[in-house]
């Protein structure tokens, strides 16, 4: 009764209306480089010559740090020299053995004559002793000279082992960009005596293509995979467009997030490895939702609730809502989508709610067209 002895309440109504809304998602990502390497010297020596600059953009296979190789070089002298003494010396044990062999067909012969001639009476025992002493030194003899030939063999082995393996170490003298990308801070000089696998020379980035790392809540993830399972799900970075390329496999229990990645080709290097960048990508487009302006949604004890007008009365009325999400386009303000709550066409106002109470009169004043505050 008091309601209807009040002055009418001067307010603005706006209609509940339908329209095409997109599923939007909207993130704070973060730029990663697709590789990343650390570059360290695999030997100790001086570095001779840095062969670019801080920050410059390398190619694959460049030159990037040169180490004074000629320590290596005389260790490789040595070696070859060694294996050549080896060589020689493996030729001289054949050669010897050869001998032995040829030798021993003489004294075997000369004994088992001696043998026969001892049993005749012709040979006395001292001499049958000797020819076949004669015999054992021989064999022996050959058996020293292949045992010779085992070890120079030995040696060759081990000599070419050392040789392959200082050999390698003259070719880490020259070391070369595992990846195309662009390189950090120097961290070493010319004239520097660096360690082997210490300290890291330069970090060198990939910069194309690139990466772009975002959260989304978990409750989109089944929309996520099925949209990139048909027709991949295209995602928008600082104005360039790249490819969701990774969902990760659980979701951040703490936030109640999970992690995407997405792929750009970056080959104007406007996406940088470390920077904050937002993020968008569109899900799908939904039809006929019910949308009207979030400035006439009002939160309650008991939730989301708006001001419903009575056309028939001018009376207002408390209408309890589901606002399923929020939604705003370039050149509007922000609207809410209605989930239950609303019919298409209802008046609800949005302006002048703090005056209102259930049941009260109001009078209608004209809305201002395409202006929001």
């Amino acid at each position: 009764m008091k309601a209807m002895m009040m002055e009418p309440a001067a307010v603005r109504a706006v209609p509940v209306t339908q329209a095409d809304v997109p599923l939007d998602i909207s993130a704070v990502g973060n730029v990663e480089s697709m590789a990343t390497v650390d570059i360290k010297s695999r030997v100790a020596g001086e570095v001779l010559r840095v062969a670019f600059q801080e920050g410059q953009s390398v190619t694959k296979g460049q030159l990037l740090f040169e180490i004074d190789p000629e320590p290596i070089r005389r260790q490789l002298a040595e070696i070859q020299a060694n294996l050549s003494k080896d060589l020689a010396l493996e030729q001289q044990a054949k050669a010897n053995v050869t001998k032995d062999e040829a030798q021993i067909k003489q004294t075997r012969a000369a004994a088992d004559r001696g043998v026969e001639l001892s049993k005749e009476g012709i040979f006395s025992k001292e001499q049958t002793e000797q020819v076949v002493a004669t015999n054992d030194s021989a064999v022996a003899s050959l058996e020293a000279d292949k045992a010779a030939i085992e070890s120079a063999s030995a040696s060759i082995r081990a000599d070419r082992a050392r040789l392959a393996q200082t050999q390698l170490q003259l070719n880490y003298t020259s070391i070369s960009a595992p990846i195309s990308g662009r390189a950090g801070a120097i961290n070493v000089k010319a004239g520097n005596l660096i360690k082997d696998n210490d300290a890291v020379m330069v970090t060198l980035l990939q910069m194309t293509p690139i990466y772009v790392t975002f959260g989304v809540p978990e409750q989109l993830l089944p929309e996520i995979r099925k949209r990139q399972a048909t027709q991949g799900l295209p995602v928008m970075a600082s104005g360039k467009t790249g490819v969701l390329q990774f969902i990760d496999n659980s979701v951040d229990a703490t936030t109640g997030t999970i992690k995407l990645k997405a792929r750009f080709d970056n080959e104007d290097r406007a996406l940088w490895p470390g920077e904050f960048v937002n993020v968008q990508t569109r899900l799908i487009m939904e039809h006929d939702r019910l949308i009207v302006p979030s400035r006439v949604v009002q939160t309650g004890p008991q939730g989301k609730y708006v001001w419903v007008l009575n056309p028939a009365d001018e009376t207002v009325a408390i209408r309890p809502v589901d606002v399923v999400r929020l939604y705003k386009s370039e050149n509007s303000a922000e609207e809410s989508v209605i989930g239950s709550g609303l019919k298409p066409g209802e008046q609800v106002i949005s302006e002048g709610q703090m005056r209102l109470m259930p049941g009260a009169k109001v009078r209608l004043l004209k809305e201002v067209s395409n202006v929001f505050h």
